[in-house]
């Protein structure tokens, strides 16, 4: 009997002595970033404790291999939630939407949201977590022929060629995931858009360690690129032991890349990666784990000075970073900020958005949805804006290799906007109507400016248009313009618009209405019919609106109070009416014209009693407006 439990004493010995040393080699691999040799060693370990099912979970998350990750942390939050971090709650949801578990993976996006004690109008803004899943545009999307069965990412333009990161090429395996180093390739772009024939970066560019991302000034001399920090053929390391990665420049001489340089900024403690310039090239934007970002990965910006140092980085704030990562920025000819991010709302994995940069502000991004975004990793965006053709990396199912670089074609809309204003003061003129029609005077579309009295009307390539404004006690303008076979037009198109009463002496605004205004109209007593000295007036009504082809006036007859108010009224609507029937016999069509009798009921003056007025006083409340209702 004592021998058994001596064996069993001694087994037990033997088991945790494995563990011990397992644990210490997998931790120890894991901290190095080695992480799927960490996890067969981790797999081998029992119990699993909170701390190896969090490893086991992130070993197999950073390498996007989803199903088994999520497998780990479910078992994780199973045993151990009310312990864990709330960024294995996220980390969760994203193995969830890696799997298409969508309504799972929004209730751990909630969970985490409220772990993290956010805003409930936050949390209920996850809500839209699997909408807005379409791009505005139609998109196409192709697999291009260069990739391969390996890692291809980061296409980037260089001239007419193209150049990316692959580990395609044979050497040593980067622990991280056993694939070999990333070099840089150049390769061909056709005139579709496929990249073909990618041969090695001319020059010293690759090593034995990682080259990626690389961005190169638009006259084809200077890039900047990725790089592990490697100096003298040495890895430099943390205390981690760890090689993080730096951005580099290099100077293009004789066709080949030479005089690598480190930037200034680098730093053997943390990483610096994926530089991109702004189109003026006097800002490098980049992405960082430095000390002071708000996420895991947060995107700066640094000045390029015009004797080539550099200012120091400037995070891009709140706006654009999260708590997660963002990573790959790219900022287009139109100033618009790409970048991939996994903290923002989105259908899985890193995810490509846009923000545009005004006045060095950033707007909220907004998410390209699919085809561009899928529910793994999708980075690396590129656009020429010109042609709206460009390139973006994704890990989705179908493709090649374990990364592989996608070509789309936007199929463009076309746009005319602008803004209603005043032709004589040029502010701008809130509730305008406008319309646009085509080459036939048909209405295509009917819009009502809004308080910027901005409007924006989708046109098509090799068509003639006309934008046509109007508003209230303003003359309508309209503007014709065509567009050429790439639908080509000014941005902006405005719409000055004159008022009634700029353009004619004769309106004015006068007692809260805008009239045209002639000399009295008399009438007979007790008569409504026009006599000719009220002829001779009424014809500059006549000449004013047939000048206005669009205006549209109500006659408003008026008595003094002498009489009973039903007669009054009546007298009232008989003159009103007789002056219309006169205007009409005039050529003024029925429906610009509308008559209405007031009798005593909006006087000018304190005449309210026969006795209080004398007869020119009356005589003043006796009176037909002419007033425009356009």
């Amino acid at each position: 009997m004592k021998k058994i439990q001596y064996i069993i004493w001694v087994f037990i010995l033997i088991t945790n002595y494995t563990n011990a040393q397992n644990l210490k080699r997998a931790n120890h691999l894991f901290e190095t970033r080695a992480y799927i040799s960490a996890a067969e060693l981790y797999l081998k370990i029992e119990p699993k404790t909170q701390e190896i099912l969090e490893r086991l979970g992130d070993c197999y998350y950073f390498n996007t291999k989803m199903e088994p990750a999520s497998h780990w942390y479910k078992l994780l939050l199973q045993s151990f939630e009310k312990d864990v971090n709330s960024t294995y709650f996220f980390k969760y949801s994203q193995t969830l939407k890696g799997t298409n578990q969508l309504k799972e993976a929004e209730l751990w996006y909630t969970k985490y949201l409220e772990k993290k004690e956010l805003t409930r109008k936050k949390v209920t803004e996850t809500n839209t977590i699997n909408e807005n899943t379409k791009n505005t545009y139609p998109i196409t999307i192709q697999n291009v022929t260069a990739n391969t069965i390996y890692s291809d990412f980061g296409a980037s333009f260089f001239n007419d060629k193209i150049i990316f990161s692959s580990t395609r090429n044979e050497g040593n395996s980067y622990q991280w995931n056993e694939q070999p180093y990333l070099d840089l390739f150049e390769a061909i772009l056709t005139e579709s858009g496929d990249i073909i024939t990618p041969k090695p970066i001319a020059g010293n560019i690759n090593t034995k360690l990682h080259e990626s991302n690389a961005i190169v000034t638009k006259n084809g001399k200077t890039m900047y690129f990725t790089r592990n920090s490697f100096i003298n053929n040495k890895k430099q390391r943390d205390k981690h032991k760890v090689t993080h990665l730096k951005i580099y420049k290099a100077q293009l001489i004789n066709n080949h890349w030479t005089n690598v340089t480190e930037l200034p900024f680098n730093s053997n403690n943390y990483s610096i990666e994926h530089p991109a310039l702004n189109y003026n090239e006097t800002q490098l934007y980049f992405s960082s784990d430095m000390p002071g970002t708000i996420g895991s990965f947060d995107l700066f910006v640094v000045e390029i000075n015009k004797n080539g140092s550099y200012g120091k980085p400037i995070n891009l704030g709140p706006k654009i970073n999260t708590e997660q990562r963002e990573q790959f920025p790219f900022i287009s000819k139109n100033n618009i900020l790409y970048f991939a991010s996994d903290g923002h709302i989105g259908l899985g994995g890193l995810d490509v958005f846009k923000s545009e940069i005004i006045n060095n502000n950033f707007t909220t991004p907004v998410h390209l949805g699919a085809p561009i975004n899928s529910n793994l990793d999708d980075f690396s965006f590129v656009i020429d804006e010109n042609d709206e053709k460009g390139y973006f990396s994704s890990n989705r199912s179908g493709g090649k290799g374990d990364d592989d670089i996608y070509s789309f074609t936007q199929l463009k809309k076309y746009y005319v906007s602008g803004q209603a204003k005043n032709k004589n003061t040029l502010e701008i003129l809130p509730g305008s109507t406008v319309t646009l029609l085509n080459d036939q005077n048909e209405i295509i579309e009917t819009k009502i400016t809004e308080k910027d009295a901005a409007y924006s009307f989708e046109i098509k390539p090799n068509n003639h248009y006309k934008l046509k404004g109007t508003l209230k006690l303003f003359n309508p303008a309209e503007v014709s313009f065509s567009t050429d076979s790439k639908g080509n037009i000014n941005k902006d198109i405005f719409l000055l618009l004159e008022s009634y009463e700029d353009a004619e002496k004769q309106i004015v605004k006068e007692n809260g209405k805008t009239q045209i205004k002639i000399n009295p109209i008399f009438f007979d007593f007790d008569k409504w019919n026009i006599r000719s000295d009220a002829k001779i007036e009424l014809e500059s009504i006549v000449t004013i609106m047939k000048k206005y082809p669009n205006m549209v006036i109500e006659i408003g007859a008026h008595t003094d109070c002498r009489g009973s108010n039903s007669y009054n009224i009546e007298l009232s609507h008989k003159r009103a009416k007789s002056v219309r029937a006169y205007l009409i016999s005039q050529g003024i069509a029925n429906l610009r014209v509308k008559s209405v009798g007031y009798g005593e009921t909006q006087l000018l003056n304190r005449c309210s009693k026969d006795w209080m007025c004398n007869e020119k006083e009356h005589a003043i409340n006796r009176r037909c407006e002419f007033v425009i209702l356009n």
